[in-house]
């Protein structure tokens, strides 16, 4: 394209084709009135026309109106629905297109040429409208939607010229090759028309590479991972941006377009993946219970994950690859692999993955029903709902294993020997794992201990708050969860405090001082215990004289109590009436006193000082 020889035949190519157009017009105009057939299809080519300016000019500020409605009202699925609404930005400017295109075909009049420039219109206002529906949702001209960047509201405003002017330009190169093609010009021809369109596209194709690194730049430290991805394309989109022209100009005409639009047409694509991740996260939080973490969910991830396995294909088909390459590849991966005499393929796969969903997904509503609709009608207690709640969704898993297995066609026998030796290491890894496992079976089975017992397992004391077959959690007095092995309660001292019922007993202990009336002590400690709320009067309390201990004489009330988890309260409240009552009466409660007794206590008297060699008297 360099060789000044070719560029009068480019611009000459250009004039002929236009040119031609309009004869090829001006000849059918004058065809179909002569014939009347021009007067017959006005009326349905300018109603076609009437419509297409329209949804043209109109079309998308209606759309854009609508969804700026729907996003000030508000509310749970705002997300969703912009997204939604922001899709009639494409479907209305396309139709208004595709309406344009008819009527204009509708006239008549034009010829081989014009036909096909009026037939690719459609297809090439698609980079226009794309680009433009892309730039608007990352590129938000409003502050309430920062967008997928990380940038400015200047740098979205660029972005937005820049995608405009890549999508107007790569409309244009659509026209301008069509209008080439339908002659009969050269190759050279074909690139000196094609290399301003080219510089253009890299030029804006360049901006955007330096957008996607500002956004790296400006991201921080929330997505390091995605942000160091976007750097990466953004790079590569700079130097497919230099490369291309260089390759053009140098004669290389094919490389430059097969490395400058699929390279641009993977960003797009790469865009729409963007754009369909946050649709999922979104619709995952409109339809959970926690809408503010529909991001840090894991099923939104894996739905995105499978989103971009499906663009792999489409990608493959942007680069060159042909249908029937992946037709064959396709076949192949059905096909499978062999492992011993059974052959499993991605086909076993999804069906077991379809037969194991739905029956889990089964196993999980019955188990729903039951602790919701059935179990609480019945006379059952709660530790024994949790524990048949728990034993069914073991029994529903094994069996939607089992039934995913047979459906899916998967022979086992051949994997004996895998098994028997995934046997023997679970016997030695495992061991632990699988004891927990059987524990967990027969305390749900047995039930020795239930959900909200108050229970005491070596050190720890608290209440049960779940029992799995792993493990069980107990929540202390402290507030603090504590997470006990499953075997340590089977095969452990457990003390089981409210297990059947929350009776219990308490036992206060008190000293008086010796020489007090043991009788009188003996009736007001009685007194006391009785008239507490707490303890049960039948069996009534009693009251032992215990000891006649060091320093007082030792006495104990024994009183059982309506709920034993009021314990501690109810012993603080009787220790306060026993220091009252014992204070009216006079009887005093002693604290402990020790005598000293010294061996050699002339060891603490002064020494005397010590007298001089010379006597004062006889000197």
């Amino acid at each position: 394209p360099l060789n000044p020889e070719n560029w009068p035949l480019g611009l000459t190519a250009l004039w002929k084709g236009s040119k031609a157009i309009w004869v090829e017009a001006k000849a059918g105009y004058m065809t179909d009135m002569r014939n009347g057939s021009f007067k017959t299809n006005l009326p349905r080519a300018l109603l076609l026309l009437a419509l297409a300016l329209v949804l043209l000019l109109r079309g998308r500020i209606w759309a854009m109106q609508l969804q700026s409605w729907i996003v000030h009202r508000g509310g749970r699925g705002v997300g969703v629905w912009r997204f939604i609404l922001s899709l009639l930005q494409i479907v209305v400017p396309l139709a208004g297109l595709q309406t344009l295109s008819a009527g204009l075909l509708a006239l008549s009049i034009a010829g081989f040429r014009g036909t096909t420039v009026i037939e690719v219109l459609p297809a090439a206002g698609l980079f226009l409208i794309t680009g433009r529906w892309l730039s608007v949702h990352f590129f938000p001209a409003h502050d309430d939607d920062g967008g997928p960047l990380a940038l400015t509201v200047s740098q979205r405003r660029k972005g937005r010229r820049i995608v405009f002017g890549l999508g107007s330009t790569l409309m244009l190169g659509t026209l301008l090759l069509t209008l080439i093609g339908s002659g009969d010009s050269s190759a050279a021809v074909a690139a000196v028309v094609v290399l301003p369109i080219q510089f253009l596209t890299c030029y804006f194709l360049f901006r955007l590479g330096r957008l996607m690194q500002r956004h790296a730049h400006n991201g921080g430290v929330q997505h390091p991972y995605r942000d160091r991805i976007l750097g990466v394309l953004g790079r590569g989109a700079m130097l497919v941006a230099l490369a291309a022209p260089v390759l053009a100009m140098a004669g290389y005409a094919n490389a430059a377009e097969r490395i400058l639009g699929p390279s641009i047409v993977t960003l797009a694509l790469l865009g729409v993946l963007v754009l369909l991740q946050r649709l999922v996260f979104d619709t995952y939080s409109m339809f959970s219970d926690t809408p503010d973490h529909g991001r840090e969910a894991l099923a939104p991830m894996l739905i995105g994950f499978v989103l971009l396995l499906g663009a792999l294909p489409f990608l493959a088909l942007i680069w060159g690859a042909r249908t029937a390459d992946l037709a064959e590849l396709w076949t192949r991966f059905r096909e499978g692999f062999a492992m011993g005499e059974t052959r499993i393929s991605p086909t076993d796969f999804l069906t077991f993955a379809i037969i194991f969903t739905f029956g889990y997904m089964l196993t999980r509503l019955v188990q729903g029903v039951l602790r919701s609709t059935v179990l609480p009608k019945t006379r059952i207690d709660a530790g024994g709902q949790t524990a048949l709640v728990s034993g069914l969704g073991y029994v529903g898993i094994f069996l939607a294993t089992l039934a995913a297995i047979t459906g899916a066609g998967i022979n086992l026998s051949s994997l004996a020997i895998v098994a028997g030796a995934l046997s023997v290491g679970i016997g030695f890894g495992l061991q632990n794992i699988v004891s927990n496992f059987v524990s967990g079976i027969i305390l749900l089975i047995e039930r020795p201990i239930s959900q909200g017992d108050w229970i005491e397992v070596g050190n720890q004391m608290g209440f049960v708050r779940d029992i799995s077959v792993r493990s069980t959690r107990i929540e202390t007095f402290d507030r603090t969860d504590v997470i006990i092995p499953t075997a340590d309660l089977v095969s452990g001292q457990v003390i089981n405090w409210t297990r059947g019922n929350s009776v219990g007993r308490v036992i206060v202990a008190v000293g008086v001082a010796y020489g007090s009336d043991v009788e009188k002590v003996s009736g007001i400690l009685r007194e006391i215990a009785e008239a507490h709320p707490m303890v049960l009067l039948s069996p009534p309390p009693n009251v032992f004289f215990q000891a006649f201990g060091a320093d007082s004489l030792n006495f104990e009330i024994r009183a059982i109590l309506r709920d034993v988890l009021f314990v501690t309260q109810t012993k603080s409240e009787l220790n306060t009436e026993i220091a009252r009552r014992f204070a009216a009466e006079g009887i005093e409660i002693p604290f402990q006193q020790r005598d000293i007794w010294l061996r050699n206590p002339e060891v603490l008297q002064p020494k005397p000082a010590p007298k001089s060699d010379e006597d004062p008297t006889t000197a």
